[in-house]
């Protein structure tokens, strides 16, 4: 990994940025925003959030809720909870952003030393490509799915096409950068919800009540696994990026309207899809069956065939919407690494990394919702850890940051910071025993994981000579790695670096 270099002084990216807007292109990378451009109030965070996640993929993540084997009344308390709550800690890391007015892993070099910063920073970059890869697999195969439908065809050619279309969307608009981003956001906003609104009013007579008051309640176990699993698909699959979305607000902006934009346009679309998807997916077994394999195309089956197209458009641009948040992040971690290469370039890269991903699973992978699922809950362990750590750190934090010493490992945030990173790596090797392998057949590479389970009585490993592989017990999928690692390294930060947050800044 290329060594990071410290970057010119702050006032240094006041020229560059002056260049920004030309032509539409962001040039700024990583580097401190000047305070005159910044000029974002609170409410411009809704946008952003808002379009990237008012995708119809909300609705079929519902199969995945009640895939756990709970109620509708517990997925519903569940889908409420996880959502608000993860997006809420989203919104409290998006404080970060106006304190240093820096990209949220830059940010992060406070709590971990500046070289210390690339150990949540390649968790970091694996999430956001990770994520970025899975939105434009959906858009690639809910097309092949609706031209199917249509009586176009819906093979190869029709993917490939597809697949060149949507990753040229997304690397353009990430390349270009934040402000072409934030006016693409506003009007995909309206575009996506009222096909959504649309969608609802088509497939409410598909809703069958006595089949989804009939669905069984789950255990504790179960509530908990699916409280883990909406909390990492939603607000803690977003958190590493948060204050890249809020850097260009003013240093006078309030701290808790910060929070509250971001909490609302963030969990306002995936509440209320999740919620009718319950009952959606409640309604039809094979609805809940086929959702795995292709949400999107699934949920078009319920549609009359002349609204496929403008479904189809909305549903592309929604996962294309939220892709593009990725991609552009990814891009800003790659730069935090120390890969030294224009912020475009950057951008360009993950973008070929992305159109390579999403060329291998649409067309040689039998099936990529379970190794996905399996990929996100690994990596969700460590970055619920960082989460915990950057949270504990904002809140002990009574002051600006030292934009300078954010680039200079001799500056007053060092080099490492052994705390923070012992912290990460304790409180990950626990949730990394106490989480399990989902798809213990299609992912058999993460069947390592769980290793605390049986020690502590909460499990127990059946395996393929006992007619496994999986997991048996209540408490067997219920992944409180995830939790534990959060709250742990919450709690171990907030005690161990309050001396440590007060010397850097001057206050003891």
């Amino acid at each position: 990994m290329t060594t990071s270099v410290p970057a010119p002084p702050p006032q240094t990216p006041t020229t560059a940025y002056e260049e920004t807007r030309s032509l539409g292109l962001e040039r700024t990378g990583i580097e401190i925003i000047a305070e005159s451009e910044r000029t974002a109030v609170p409410r411009d965070l809704f946008w952003p959030w808002f379009a990237a996640n008012i995708s119809v993929f909300g609705i079929s993540y519902a199969a995945f809720v009640l895939g756990f084997g709970i109620s509708f009344w517990q997925a519903v308390v569940v889908t409420v909870i996880g959502v608000i709550v993860s997006f809420l800690l989203v919104g409290i890391i998006a404080i970060a952003g106006k304190r240093g007015s820096a990209p949220t892993m830059i940010l992060s070099r406070a709590a971990f030393g500046v070289k210390g910063q690339k150990v949540p920073g390649v968790v970091s970059w694996l999430v956001s490509i990770g994520w970025e890869t899975f939105l434009a697999i959906l858009a690639v195969l809910a097309t092949a799915t609706i031209f199917t439908q249509l009586g176009w065809g819906g093979g190869t050619t029709t993917k490939v096409i597809a697949a060149g279309v949507v990753a040229t969307l997304i690397v353009v608009a990430s390349v270009l950068g934040y402000h072409v981003i934030m006016r693409m956001q506003s009007i995909l906003t309206w575009i996506t919800a009222a096909i959504t609104i649309l969608y609802v009013a088509l497939t409410v007579q598909h809703i069958d009540w006595s089949a989804i008051s009939a669905l069984p309640a789950g255990s504790m176990g179960a509530v908990i696994g699916a409280l883990v699993m909406v909390m990492t698909g939603f607000g803690l699959g977003w958190i590493n990026i948060a204050a890249d979305w809020s850097r260009y607000q003013s240093r006078h902006a309030s701290g808790g309207a910060i929070v509250g934009w971001n909490t609302l346009g963030g969990a306002l679309g995936p509440t209320l899809l999740v919620l009718y998807g319950l009952t959606i997916a409640g309604s039809d077994a094979e609805v809940l069956a086929r959702i795995g394999d292709d949400p999107i195309g699934t949920l078009a089956t319920l549609l009359p065939t002349w609204v496929l197209v403008p479904f189809l458009i909305a549903a592309i641009l929604a996962l294309v919407s939220g892709a593009v948040l990725g991609i552009y992040s990814s891009g800003l971690t790659l730069l935090s690494l120390g890969v030294r290469i224009p912020r475009p370039s950057a951008a360009l890269i993950d973008g070929l990394i992305l159109t390579a991903g999403t060329v291998w699973v649409v067309f040689f992978a039998e099936s990529f919702i379970g190794p996905f699922q399996s990929f996100l809950i690994t990596l969700g362990v460590p970055l619920a850890s960082w989460a915990g750590i950057m949270i504990a750190d904002i809140a002990l934090r009574k002051r600006d940051y030292d934009d300078a010493a954010l680039f200079d490992s001799t500056g007053r945030y060092g080099a490492w910071d052994w705390t923070s990173i012992a912290t990460m790596v304790v409180t990950t090797v626990l949730g990394w025993g106490l989480v399990i392998n989902l798809f213990a057949e299609d992912a058999a590479w993460n069947n390592w994981q769980g290793y605390l389970l049986e020690p502590l009585g909460l499990a127990t490993w059946v395996s393929a000579e006992e007619g496994g592989p999986y997991w048996d017990g209540n408490w067997a999928y219920a992944n409180i790695g995830v939790l534990v690692a959060l709250v742990l390294s919450f709690l171990g930060t907030y005690v161990a670096r309050r001396g440590t947050v007060a010397r850097q800044e001057g206050r003891g």
